[in-house]
């Protein structure tokens, strides 16, 4: 999922710009010192200028070496979504695409992006969530599910799983119906946060009818006006409680060792 952003930059992003390069041989073979950094510079302001000439909705977020010698590593947001671009210490090539190393077969890029991607989880309002678990449970995790979306379905019993070997961890759960996808997500969602009820919840995820939403609702749509703010757009999220994003359904096991690190 994470590498999907680099899609966003469209045909606007090219791996060849029309500058030459101007390196000489000497700084491609290494010998601009240890500190490359005393040779090349590029400031944000430059950084934020070159990705504005390829696309003027780029934001640059961060500037810094990457982990290859000879690469500036530039973040950016584009349309909600974050990501990672390489620029050649000429500042005339970008490149798009991972880092991997060999030795350790790390995927540094990625784990970049998880980095730039992480959310405070103090920034998300908890009142209106449904809670599985023990509210003064030493761990937090922040999920945004979809009664309709077969993932969240899945998601819900490996949630109950983890409280069956835990009782250390709590799951506050955020109505995020993609209505996009499951038209009648929105009204199940308003008709269980009405409710407060995670059984009511079951009760839609299992294919059961629901009784129509008993008040006014102004939760779900909060939910919604929030993933948009913080570039959540499909569920499940989790968010464990260092901030780290998770996109997708994910085994008990493993939450687990996610959130207790």
């Amino acid at each position: 999922m994470l590498f999907t952003v680099f899609v966003l930059m469209g045909a606007a992003f090219v791996l060849a710009l029309s500058r030459p390069a101007v390196w000489g041989f000497g700084e491609i073979a290494g010998s601009c010192e240890t500190d490359c950094q005393k040779c090349h510079k590029l400031q944000k302001e430059e950084a934020a200028s070159i990705l504005r000439g390829l696309n003027p909705n780029a934001e640059v977020l961060d500037v810094r070496l990457s982990p290859v010698r000879g690469l500036w590593e530039i973040a950016f947001a584009l349309q909600g979504k974050k990501g990672v671009l390489y620029l050649d210490f000429s500042k005339g090539n970008i490149i798009q695409g991972g880092i991997i190393k060999i030795e350790s077969k790390e995927d540094l890029t990625a784990q970049r992006l998880q980095e730039l991607s992480k959310i405070d989880p103090a920034s998300i309002p908890l009142e209106g969530a449904l809670v599985m678990g023990k509210k003064d449970a030493k761990y937090s995790v922040i999920v945004f599910t979809d009664p309709d979306c077969p993932y969240c379905k899945r998601l819900h019993q490996e949630i109950k799983k983890v409280l069956e070997k835990r009782d250390d961890i709590a799951f506050y759960l955020k109505l995020y119906p993609l209505v996009n996808l499951h038209p009648a997500a929105y009204e199940k969602a308003k008709a269980v946060s009405c409710e407060k009820s995670v059984k009511l919840l079951e009760d839609a995820m299992n294919g059961k009818s629901l009784p129509k939403a008993s008040c006014e609702d102004k939760e779900v749509d909060a939910t919604i006006k929030l993933a948009a703010e913080l570039g959540i757009s499909s569920t499940p999220t989790i968010i464990v409680p260092d901030g780290t994003v998770i996109g997708g359904f994910v085994e008990a096991d493993a939450l687990i060792k996610l959130v207790v690190k």
